[in-house]
């Protein structure tokens, strides 16, 4: 049983008996010490949360005590933070002044009176085992503690069950906040209104953003306190610990708690080392898929992390600040484990993202919360995902021209080759490329030769005679081939611009020097 004015009063050996009127918190109140002292002013040789004693000889032995006098004395111990006074009878005055008793009634002092036969030493004895009692007990619990919370670290969701077990021996409730802000975990499941998690998100994002180890205490609308601790060291925080009034625990309690915070950190940490080896493997199937083995990734993918997005898929580049690249990772992390099958990504020259082609809004959250240029590939099937992560990455270069954002690389394309030429970074084959798949991958499905009969009727001057003439066929079928290369372009073949793109695009594919000639 702690050390309180509660329990010396239930010693009947002391035989003390309360003078003043006393709620349940001022009984209870932790009594750490008591002092006995007949000065004015004794405050100066006190602390917060003891008791003092006194035989009232600073009262003065027959004279009435004045109330003012009272008050004073009693106020001053009250500001001082005392929380009980006991007053020795019959040793300099028989009773204890009434006056006193007033002012300690009006001032919310709890005030016992000591008889004659019971020595000051005796209740201050009685107080001291009561504290030395409950220290051993906390100690005995805070041991038990710990190694019940070391055992649970053991289990396969060690950190789950480190959290859960905290809550369970301070009996409040215990949340793990991660990079991203989100509630990883929390126990007792559904405990804290979503209002208040809203409030805690809040903080512990503004604790990560600041990237030093940090304790903050937070009141919330419907809990009286939060107290949240960062873990990881400075610069490299992992996550936020939330504890319901865990400012308001003691040095055993602490100590716990020292220990969980310690145990979440070591997890986390190792969960980054892991995080580090599934980035190697994940640059290494980007690798693979950029050469064509898509069924090599899946099948590890699905292994390790899900399916990876169904095709058509859109491939995006981002240039993401090496300070910000750990916190991208970690949330793309979770992103992938909320989100299976929509989402792959891995980190080479740039971030990688795949994900499905009617599905961009990861790399638009993206990069509005972490205000990043972006470039994003045409739709593409697997087997031409080497040319749909160049095609990111040259609407990455573009982007990087201007603010923040994405550029998506078919607006490159309608543009025409021309647009490009002078942007030395742009690979100018791959927007040729772009410009005319539509006609090489009509011809490869439907087998049809567009693409060799728009590159002769501009060689021809766009003469469709001549253009016939040259490949053997009726000039009606070089026109209606010429409309229906126009129909795939979504160009008007008969103004001059388009038909100068056309050319470049041939010439571009072909390289300086050669005339122009069907793609590859």
């Amino acid at each position: 049983m702690p050390a309180t004015l509660r329990s010396l009063l239930h010693r009947a050996d002391l035989h003390l008996r309360l003078l003043t009127s006393a709620d349940a918190a001022a009984l209870d109140a932790p009594l750490s010490w008591l002092h006995s002292s007949d000065l004015d002013d004794p405050t100066p040789f006190l602390a917060d949360g003891q008791g003092l004693l006194t035989t009232g000889t600073q009262f003065g032995a027959e004279a009435e005590v004045t109330e003012s006098f009272a008050t004073a004395y009693v106020a001053r111990l009250r500001a001082r933070g005392v929380v009980a006074l006991g007053f020795g009878t019959e040793v300099v005055r028989a009773g204890t002044p009434a006056q006193l008793v007033d002012a300690c009634e009006a001032l919310g002092l709890p005030l016992f009176e000591v008889p004659y036969e019971t020595s000051f030493i005796a209740v201050a004895q009685a107080n001291a085992d009561a504290v030395a009692r409950d220290a051993n007990a906390r100690n005995a619990w805070a041991l038990s503690a710990q190694r019940a919370i070391s055992l649970a670290a053991m289990r396969p969701d060690g950190l789950g069950a480190t959290i859960a077990e905290l809550s369970r021996q301070i009996d409040g409730w215990v949340g793990l906040f991660d990079v991203s802000g989100r509630l990883d975990r929390g126990h007792p499941v559904d405990a804290v209104p979503a209002s208040d998690l809203d409030v805690l998100r809040t903080e512990s994002l503004r604790l990560l953003r600041a990237g030093q180890r940090a304790s903050l205490p937070v009141t919330t609308e419907h809990h009286a306190g939060f107290t949240l601790q960062t873990l990881g060291s400075g610069g490299r925080l992992s996550g936020v610990l939330a504890i319901a009034n865990g400012g308001a625990l003691d040095r055993a309690g602490r100590e716990v708690v020292t220990a969980v915070i310690a145990l979440a950190g070591l997890a986390l940490q190792q969960n980054r080392e892991l995080a580090r080896a599934r980035g190697l493997l994940r640059t290494g199937l980007l690798t693979m898929l950029s050469v064509g083995e898509p069924t090599v990734v899946d099948t590890t993918s699905r292994e390790v992390w899900g399916p990876l997005p169904v095709e058509p898929v859109r491939i995006a580049a981002l240039d993401v600040p090496d300070r910000d690249l750990d916190t991208v990772v970690d949330l793309l992390e979770l992103w992938v484990q909320d989100r299976p099958g929509q989402l792959f990504f891995a980190v080479d020259d740039a971030l990688f993202l795949c994900v499905s082609a009617d599905d961009t809004g990861i790399v638009d959250e993206l990069v509005a919360r972490f205000d990043l240029h972006a470039g994003l590939s045409d739709g593409s099937a697997y087997r031409s995902f080497g040319r749909a992560r160049t095609e990111a990455v040259q609407a990455l270069d573009r982007r990087r021209e201007g603010r923040p954002g994405t550029t998506e690389f078919g607006d490159l394309a309608r543009e025409g080759v021309l647009a490009h030429l002078a942007h030395v970074d742009v690979d100018a084959g791959a927007v040729a490329r772009a410009f005319l798949a539509p006609l090489v991958d009509h011809d490869r499905a439907a087998g049809t030769e567009l693409t060799r009969t728009v590159r002769a009727w501009l060689e021809q001057n766009c003469e469709y005679d001549r253009t016939a003439q040259e490949l053997g066929i009726h000039r009606h079928t070089a026109r209606a081939r010429v409309e229906h290369a126009g129909r795939l372009l979504d160009r008007d073949l008969s103004a001059f611009a388009t038909r100068a793109d056309l050319w470049a695009a041939f010439v571009v594919e072909r390289g300086p020097g050669a005339g122009p000639t069907a793609p590859a």
